[in-house]
């Protein structure tokens, strides 16, 4: 596997990038879409853990209301219909071309969700956060408090309707079109 690096708009990023990468690109002109996927099967919620500190400028994507559709025939976390998680995505202030790095607390399970799902969906510049929040953390890089304006005003997605939906044929365009 290779690092993440910048590159130019609508390019294929590699599958995960490097703590140093990031921080790289967190300072460049076109910093990257930050999505916070910390999940925990029991808990506690993904969400208060993402208020008690995150990555700079990060947004919280929750698995259960922005990454999966409603639990059925399809299992616990069924894929959401593509237009509900291309809101989800837009919501989170990701746009099209733009490199989005997703992480979790360090073992990339949810993170390679997202990774995988949008790719799936039509996104190709997306990478995983190479030992997530936790060797962020340990390795004493910046976090914060504060949540995003885009984050703020954005609605918690929800989805509607049963089982797994189908992406539109092709799988989609891009997640978002702004």
């Amino acid at each position: 596997m290779t690092n993440a690096e910048p590159s130019p708009a609508g390019a294929d990023a590699g599958p995960r990038t490097s703590r140093a990468a990031l921080a790289d690109l967190l300072a460049s002109g076109e910093p990257p879409a930050l999505l916070d996927v910390r999940w925990q099967l029991g808990g506690p919620p993904g969400h208060d853990i993402y208020l008690a500190g995150h990555l700079p400028g990060a947004c919280y994507v929750d698995l259960d209301l922005d990454l999966a559709g409603p639990p059925g025939r399809g299992g616990r976390h069924p894929l959401p219909d593509a237009s509900a998680f291309e809101q989800a995505m837009r919501n989170k202030g990701l746009r099209a071309g733009q490199l989005a790095v997703a992480y979790d607390d360090g073992d990339s399970t949810i993170a390679a969700r997202l990774w995988w799902m949008l790719r799936y969906y039509g996104h190709r510049r997306v990478a995983v956060l190479d030992g997530g929040y936790r060797e962020w953390t340990a390795a004493g890089m910046p976090v914060s408090t504060d949540v995003p304006e885009q984050a703020q005003r954005a609605p918690r997605s929800t989805s509607t309707g049963s089982g797994p939906r189908a992406p539109p044929s092709g799988r989609g365009s891009s997640v978002s079109s702004e």
